[in-house]
């Protein structure tokens, strides 16, 4: 079975992604952006149900 080249190219792509992902994940953990991130779900959390 011939394999076509887009299913040869795609597992790279994929896992070239999953690793731009933790990389840009890691760096913002090191940043220490964990709890803006927290703070701004929990008011748009609030918002949302009416009690902020």
């Amino acid at each position: 079975m011939k394999k076509n080249k887009k299913t040869i190219h795609r597992p790279f792509f994929q896992m070239g992604i999953l690793a731009v992902a933790v990389a840009m994940i890691a760096y913002g953990t090191l940043r220490g952006e964990v709890m803006t991130v927290f703070h701004k779900a929990t008011n748009i959390c609030l918002e949302c149900i009416g009690l902020g």
